[in-house]
């Protein structure tokens, strides 16, 4: 899954500036700022050698500023919203706009401690101007222009706000983004923007200004760290149960917008929220940039949540002659969970899930969880969860893992977390081939002229440099009903390092998915084996493949023709496993044989959509007559 990690605390005194991060065009921006007279040739040295400006002329009509590196003085607005807490400063507006669309009249003061000024003080601000880089420049963000080291006089108080823009879906450019320079890395740092082109250009000349938006269908339900996401677009790829869904690398969905709020959670409660559920009324304050989600509307208060009633699915059960075969990401199950977890777990998959006959189970942890202390067997975590699901009125599963090496296979510190196969004995049985261990890879071979493994369960080339701190995919042998069914779990690398879809770069650079890619392809070689033995075997790949189904990975594990993505089989509205930032994407498939040409299939949504989880993934669900 997308890696997020605490989020940082800015340094009390940022030094970056775009000179540093962006070469030779920022130094263009810089000197033409000097020609037309907007600084002086020793602004950076002296306040008082600083012409005054305004905020327009600070913000420019690029992404960087033409004053990024220099002092300013006396620069006037109204303070449009306060933060006193995280990235501590002020936003201030100049009310009286120039005619130029692409320049921002508001930007963002950085005080580093608790803001004294209020909400519709007329302040002036002297200070210098930088650009800040949520998450650092490796990150591919793009950047803030803030004001910082700032001296604040304020004029006078109780002063009515610069007028909110509303932004409507109208107004948000179809196109997402330009193509980036090639000359300039493929960033758009130094294009020129183009508001009425694209949506990131929109909203980017609208940073740091006071915005608002109306009635808004939540796309992206409420979260630990108090944010939520609507649409400005309800009608852009719309899901059936009110998302927005992510189906191409070109269709980013620019109508998403994120919604924090300036009041801190102890003396506000964020709202709770799910996906479908309305934003009624208006939400209005500062638009922000940051790291984790890009534009965000930080409002100075927040309308009332109309909550639509949201149901969490249940697939059908399979029928006597039908196999069920389901995966899972249990998000780092370990002994030490509370058992509310385990209970809610087992609960899904007896009531959401139907009991299916064999479950891939993804992100198991070692019997001591995330304690770093060299265990790396899985049996208490099985077994409680097994037993939680017996409770629950499920069947008594049976279970086969391969332990990892200790600290080989990622994920978080300590956890050694694995995938695993959990199966009914009163509906299927499992061929054991003993000999699996966690460096030793099973094998096809041919036994009375039918497909088999040398080792059942086993890992897959576990020791191919694709699964350098990965997990290692996992096969066994099923029989139903007189039939073998081959079945491998995988839990596939993660997103973490991949740029956002708001990054600088145009196209984003996603360089996590050359792993996934050379995974993919082991993976699509084991597969060839299995039918170059037996041409119509029955295979079963699934679990969380980390990437979309018309990802280069996709493509990849589907060569030659020797697995189907079972998701495509999905209305379009239909096909989701996960909701990052607002948008409704494919992590979690399952890919089958050409044997297996006729299924039922389920995305079953209990999760995703929703703020209170038990996983961030939906369980996947395959049903076919072997």
């Amino acid at each position: 899954m997308p890696a997020r990690s605490a989020r940082p605390v800015r340094p009390a005194q940022p030094v970056r500036s775009a000179r540093s991060q962006a070469g030779p065009r920022t130094a263009a921006v810089v000197a033409a700022a000097l020609a037309a007279g907007l600084l002086t040739a020793g602004s950076a040295d002296a306040d008082s050698d600083a012409a005054p400006v305004r905020i327009h002329d600070i913000q420019g009509t690029t992404r960087l500023s033409p004053l990024a590196g220099q002092q300013v003085s006396e620069v006037e607005g109204i303070v449009t919203g306060v933060r006193a807490y995280g990235s501590r400063g002020f936003w201030f507006q100049d009310p009286n706009p120039d005619a130029d669309p692409a320049t921002s009249e508001g930007i963002f003061v950085y005080t580093g401690s608790a803001p004294t000024v209020q909400v519709g003080d007329a302040v002036r601000v002297s200070g210098t101007v930088t650009e800040y880089v949520p998450g650092g420049k490796g990150s591919g963000n793009q950047s803030l222009t803030q004001i910082t080291r700032p001296t604040i006089t304020v004029v006078s108080s109780g002063n009515e706000l610069p007028a909110a823009h509303v932004i409507r879906g109208w107004k948000v450019p179809y196109r997402y983004a330009p193509a980036g320079d090639p000359a300039d890395g493929n960033s758009i740092n130094g294009l020129a923007l183009r508001p009425r082109s694209y949506a990131l250009d929109y909203y980017e000349s609208l940073e740091g200004m006071n915005v608002a938006v109306g009635d808004s269908r939540v796309v992206g339900a409420s979260n630990r760290y108090h944010e939520l996401w609507v649409t400005v677009k309800p009608w852009e790829n719309p899901t059936w149960r009110g998302g927005t869904r992510y189906g191409s690398y070109t269709s980013q969905n620019g109508g998403r917008l994120k919604i924090q709020q300036l009041a801190p959670v102890s003396q506000h409660p964020f709202p709770t929220a799910d996906v479908g559920d309305r934003l009624t009324g208006r939400t209005e304050g500062p638009l922000d940039f940051n790291g984790y989600g890009g534009y965000t509307l930080t409002a100075r208060t927040l309308p009332v949540v109309e909550q639509r009633g949201l149901e969490r699915e249940r697939t059908r059960p399979q029928d006597e002659d039908e196999l069920a075969i389901a995966s899972y990401n249990v998000e780092n199950l370990d002994p030490k969970d509370p058992q509310e977890k385990f209970d809610a777990l087992a609960a899904a998959v007896v009531e959401n899930l139907a009991s299916p006959d064999i479950l891939a189970l993804e992100e198991i942890q070692d019997d001591s969880g995330p304690t770093d202390d060299g265990t790396v067997s899985d049996g208490e975590t099985l077994r409680k969860f097994t037993a939680a699901i017996e409770a629950a009125g499920g069947p008594s599963y049976e279970w086969r893992s391969i332990a990892p090496e200790d600290k080989t296979d990622g994920g978080q510190p300590g956890g050694n977390i694995r995938v695993a196969f959990l199966y009914n004995p009163q509906r299927v049985s499992f061929t054991d081939r003993p000999g699996g261990d966690a460096t030793t890879g099973t094998e096809v071979v041919k036994r009375r002229g039918r497909a088999a493994l040398t080792l059942s369960p086993g890992r897959i080339d576990p020791q191919n440099a694709a699964w350098e701190d990965s997990r290692k995919p996992l096969a066994g042998e099923f029989s139903f009903r007189g039939r073998t069914v081959f079945v491998i779990a995988n839990h596939f690398g993660s997103k973490g390092g991949d740029e956002s879809l708001n990054s600088h770069h145009q196209p984003p650079v996603r360089s996590s998915e050359e792993q996934r890619l050379q995974q993919a392809q082991v993976v699509n070689g084991f597969v060839k084996d299995l039918l170059a033995v037996q041409r119509k075997a029955d295979v079963v790949v699934l679990g969380d493949i980390n990437d979309f189904e018309f990802s280069a990975t996709a493509k990849a594990l589907t060569d030659g023709g020797v697995l189907e993505t079972a998701i495509t089989s999905l209305p379009r509205a239909e096909r989701y496993s996960y909701v990052y930032q607002g948008n409704s994407q494919v992590l979690d498939q399952i890919l089958t044989s050409p044997s297996i040409d006729d299924y039922s299939y389920d995305s079953v949504h209990i999760n995703a959509e929703f703020a209170e989880q038990n996983s961030d993934h939906d369980p996947q669900v395959l049903r076919f007559e072997p």
